[in-house]
């Protein structure tokens, strides 16, 4: 009887035992078959790592799945957010480490360790679906906090790890938009609004008061902070750099005539990404520089697709983890920024995503002092023609995306533990 007695108590004791030996882990899969919503799952990642916990980010294993710990509070909110996943054993968890290590598989295990807090670059009345990155970041239940001219100027950038830069003119040209909607009631609205915050920070013009914004924002970057941007951020902001001491903007946008030979004054040594291209005078052209490729592509809609390049995932983790996903063929999309012509892309950085056929950079990747930026053409990856007033983008249709993919490894990635690079 005694005996017996000693058995049923340990029997929910050894019951507990073996199941925390069988299964200690949670996989979420990343491949194309079995992934029911690849975008929360990087939500689902990241909360976990809000609760302190650390995962492993498996770099081209079933296209880039995660390794977390298992317990009960993350199987519910895969659950909850529709997001796939295995419960697996300790053995199982030991078996696939061991295959993505041997030194014939193109594979990694990454450590992620915190998740980074992070900023949107944004005008605070702008709505979630102005931007994909917003978008996208909401869809995916990922918090970020909206910031702008005042809070980058005031120093408050040092909160943060990581920050996206919303299609942004950095210029002080309001998007090129003149020729178009001069007359349009919100283009005459928006100068206004920007005049009035540049002469309230202190600056004769709205072009010296976004050049202050730049140069605030590139030293976050060399100081360690991680930059994503998309559209019209990308170009502009290098434009802006290159453009500093010297006015670019015509009297229609800062009231008074632009630099003569302003063209030659530019240093494209303070750039990012981009050198040796030539500004779009024309101010009612719709274009800001020879850098974007809008006006000169000649692809059809149905053949518009841009491919990833492949990196060696233990040489090269960061272009590796960068470049994550089910497919390595990304539907090609349009922005004011769509691509960046090769030709004026620096040697120095890394061309992700290409467009061979039209010779377009699409995806590019920097190193700039102690951080890193990512600049990605065009505006939204599931609307290819994005027009002003058009209707936003709905997720819930575009759970498997690959093109929000590249936006949201750009988040994760910065979690990662730091190692040596070895190249």
């Amino acid at each position: 009887m005694f005996i017996k007695s000693i058995k049923l108590l340990l029997l929910p004791i050894l019951l507990f035992i073996t199941q925390t030996v069988l299964a200690s882990f949670i996989l979420i899969p990343m491949d194309d078959v079995t992934q029911t919503n690849h975008l929360k799952a990087y939500g689902i990642t990241y909360w976990s790592l809000q609760q302190g916990h650390k995962a492993k980010w498996l770099l081209n294993y079933e296209g880039g799945s995660f390794l977390l710990e298992d317990n009960e509070a993350t199987r519910n909110e895969c659950k909850i957010r529709g997001v796939t996943f295995q419960v697996i054993s300790n053995t199982e968890a030991a078996q696939i480490l061991e295959e993505i290590s041997s030194p014939s598989k193109n594979m990694e295990a990454v450590t992620l360790e915190k998740a980074p807090k992070i900023a949107v670059y944004s005008p605070k009345d702008k709505m979630p679906w102005d931007d994909a990155v917003t978008m996208v970041l909401s869809y995916a239940e990922i918090p970020f906090d909206v910031v702008y001219d005042e809070d980058v100027l005031d120093e408050k950038l040092l909160m943060y790890e990581w920050l996206h830069l919303h299609h942004e003119d950095f210029t002080g040209q309001y998007g090129k938009f003149y020729g178009a909607y001069r007359t349009a009631s919100w283009y005459i609205e928006q100068k206004k609004t920007a005049e009035k915050l540049a002469q309230k920070l202190g600056y004769r013009k709205v072009s010296e008061e976004k050049l202050a914004v730049s140069l605030k924002i590139r030293d976050f970057v060399i100081g360690g902070g991680f930059m994503f941007a998309m559209c019209s951020a990308t170009d502009s902001f290098d434009i802006a750099l290159a453009a500093e001491g010297v006015d670019i903007c015509e009297s229609m946008f800062d009231g008074d005539p632009s630099d003569a030979n302003y063209q030659d004054k530019l240093n494209f040594s303070n750039t990012f990404a981009f050198k040796d291209f030539t500004l779009i005078r024309n101010p009612v052209e719709y274009e800001f520089s020879s850098i974007d490729t809008t006006r000169k592509r000649k692809i059809k809609r149905t053949e518009d697709y841009f491919s990833l390049q492949e990196y060696s995932a233990k040489w090269d983790p960061i272009p590796t983890m960068l470049c994550q996903n089910h497919t390595m063929l990304i539907k090609g999309f349009m922005g004011q920024t769509t691509a960046f012509d090769s030709k004026f892309v620096k040697s120095n950085i890394l061309v992700m995503g290409m467009n061979k056929t039209n010779g377009e950079a699409r995806y590019i990747h920097g190193v700039k002092g102690k951080g890193m930026f990512t600049f990605y053409g065009g505006h939204d990856p599931e609307d290819y023609q994005h027009r002003v007033g058009d209707p936003k983008t709905e997720l819930d249709l575009h759970p498997n995306s690959p093109g929000y993919r590249l936006i949201l490894n750009n988040v994760l990635f910065p979690a990662a533990k730091k190692k040596k690079q070895k190249t």
